[in-house]
C-alpha cells in the first residue's frame, strides 16, 4: 500500500471532500478508504489534518426510517428526563451533574407555580 497524497489548505483537487462536505451534499463514504489527506500548517504545533474521500465513490445518504426516528425521539427524551425527579428538564441534563438544577441545587429552586417548573420563565 503507497502512501497518501497530501495536499496544502485549499489546494486540493476536484472530485475530493471531507466527510462534512460529502454529508453537505447528501453524501457518505460508503466503507472506502481515505484517499488524501489536507494539512492545514499552523506555527507552534504540528499541522491540522483532514482526511478526504473520492466524491465518486461516495453512496448516498441512508434516509431516515420510521423506526431509527423513534429511537433517536427516545434517546433524546431520556438525555432531557432527571433521574431523580422523572420530570422532562427541557434540555440535556449535564453529565457533570446527573440531575437536572432543580435537584442538584434545591436551595436556589423557584418558588412552585404554573410556570415555574424547573426554572422555565413564561
Amino acid at each position: 500500500m503507497g502512501a497518501l497524497p497530501v495536499y496544502r489548505w485549499r489546494l486540493a483537487p476536484d472530485g475530493y471532500a471531507t466527510r462534512r462536505q460529502l454529508r453537505a451534499a447528501g453524501l457518505r463514504p460508503g466503507g472506502q478508504d481515505v484517499a488524501a489527506t489536507l494539512e492545514r500548517p499552523r506555527r507552534r504545533r504540528g499541522p491540522l489534518v483532514a482526511y478526504l474521500y473520492r466524491v465518486d465513490l461516495a453512496k448516498p445518504v441512508r434516509p431516515m426510517t420510521p423506526g431509527r426516528r423513534a429511537a433517536l425521539a427516545a434517546a433524546n427524551a431520556a438525555r432531557r428526563t432527571c433521574p431523580q425527579c422523572r420530570r422532562d428538564a427541557g434540555y440535556v441534563i449535564p453529565p457533570s451533574l446527573g440531575t437536572c438544577t432543580t435537584c442538584a441545587f434545591p436551595d436556589n429552586a423557584v418558588p412552585a407555580g404554573p410556570s415555574a417548573a424547573h426554572g422555565i420563565c413564561a
